[in-house]
């Protein structure tokens, strides 16, 4: 039987990114068979106050699904609480759910991706999660594959797969050392995942999606990836409160319909290549970058001595 999972989706006080997100959200083709939940987190400092009053206003518009649930947190949580918090509450009510963030511009057949592979994996114990964005690489990808790795541009798992969740960053970051696991942690070293948890774990970051990372990673679970991103993130325009401003993660055209079956589950080892090349492409982009710039300030020092 087919079910529609819930929506859960976070806001804080980008006004414009969460309308571009609801509007594409209310395309999609199950948006009036989906029930959403949406966290509206409360401002950190008073500066804030307006633009959280502003989105909290637009909440109260919003239309084209099953029904519109608008939680308004009396204080701030700060994205990780807000997410692991709004996630649990959900999952455990519904069994399932799909997760977005106000940054995530989704294709018209997000919902439709996302709740075929809730179905078809279901009772799937070794996959624990189905994401619906895909890097933006250069090689050809199967129509959907696994990897060891949930993603959070736009996810969905079941209780049975978050009840894992495992908060302590430290106690992660620990099991993957003792288990000399790091390197394929950090797919053969292209992407430092594992500094991001060691920075969770000395308390200067705080990142739900690193420690979902690691807890499936240290389960040997596996998510369902798309051949083509059914996501845009545009955050990362300097409004985000951890992005940074950077294309690099732009992909040209969002899916259409891609279909879920069933497919052997084991990692692809094609696409963790892929991936991993693209990692690798992003730091060459980013050192050439920083050259660049220390070329230029040293033209700016002896120009000025």
């Amino acid at each position: 039987m087919t079910t529609f999972a819930p929506i859960v989706l976070f806001v804080y006080n980008r006004l414009e990114h969460t309308k571009k997100t609801v509007e594409a959200l209310q395309k999609n083709l199950l948006a009036e068979n989906s029930e959403l939940f949406i966290f509206s987190d409360s401002y950190k400092d008073i500066e804030q106050q307006d633009k959280v009053q502003e989105v909290r206003n637009y909440l109260k518009t919003i239309f084209g699904f099953k029904k519109v649930n608008i939680i308004e947190r009396e204080k701030n949580y700060g994205l990780a609480d807000s997410i692991i918090s709004g996630v649990t509450e959900v999952v455990n009510k519904f069994g399932a759910v799909i997760v977005l963030e106000d940054d995530l511009i989704t294709s018209p057949y997000f919902l439709k991706y996302m709740n075929e592979g809730l179905n078809s994996y279901r009772n799937e114990e070794k996959v624990i999660a189905i994401h619906a964005y895909t890097y933006p690489v250069k090689e050809k990808l199967p129509n959907t594959f696994f990897l060891k790795n949930p993603g959070c541009w736009g996810w969905a798992t079941w209780e049975r797969g978050w009840k894992l969740f495992e908060p302590d960053g430290k106690k992660l970051l620990d099991k993957l050392q003792e288990k000399n696991l790091i390197e394929e942690f950090d797919f053969d070293n292209s992407y430092h995942f594992s500094e991001t948890l060691r920075r969770q774990a000395l308390g200067s970051k705080n990142s739900w999606a690193i420690r979902w990372y690691a807890t499936t990673f240290l389960a040997n679970k596996l998510t369902l990836y798309p051949k083509q991103s059914l996501v845009q993130n545009i955050g990362f325009d300097g409004t985000g409160v951890h992005l940074d401003v950077s294309n690099s993660y732009d992909t040209n055209n969002l899916a259409q319909n891609i279909n879920v079956e069933k497919i052997d589950v084991v990692e692809n080892k094609l696409a963790k290549t892929a991936f991993e090349k693209y990692f690798l492409s992003i730091r060459a982009g980013f050192l050439k970058r920083l050259g660049w710039k220390l070329k230029a300030l040293t033209k700016w020092i002896k120009k000025n001595e």
